[in-house]
């Protein structure tokens, strides 16, 4: 007879319990940006930072891209490449069009 094969990757349950505390500390940390009262770049940097660390924690533990090396590839690299790639041709674009308007706009007629 043949051993009972498990089905997919099984993982440690404790992986899970620490991953959702560090989410909750990041949370935390992110909740506390607010309350000390950090203002401007230092406070969208922070909050960027967390959301980011936690949106990565997730995806990469939850969802076990962690353990699909091509995956994480496909799913998480090659989009967020286009999407970079899309807003610096948007600003670009949006320099293009600020520069036609000034011209357009100041000269007499």
């Amino acid at each position: 007879m043949e051993k009972d094969q498990p089905h997919g990757q099984e993982h440690p349950i404790s992986i899970y319990f620490w991953i959702w505390g560090l989410l909750f500390v990041l949370s935390a940390f992110s909740y506390l940006v607010d309350i000390l009262g950090f203002e401007s770049y230092t406070r969208w940097t922070l909050i960027l930072l967390f959301m980011l660390a936690k949106a990565g924690l997730i995806v990469s533990i939850f969802m076990h891209m962690a353990w699909e090396k091509t995956a994480i590839i496909y799913a998480i690299l090659l989009p967020t490449a286009f999407i970079f790639v899309f807003v610096i041709l948007m600003a670009l674009e949006a320099e293009n069009t600020l520069l036609s308007r000034q011209i357009f706009f100041s000269s007499p007629l």
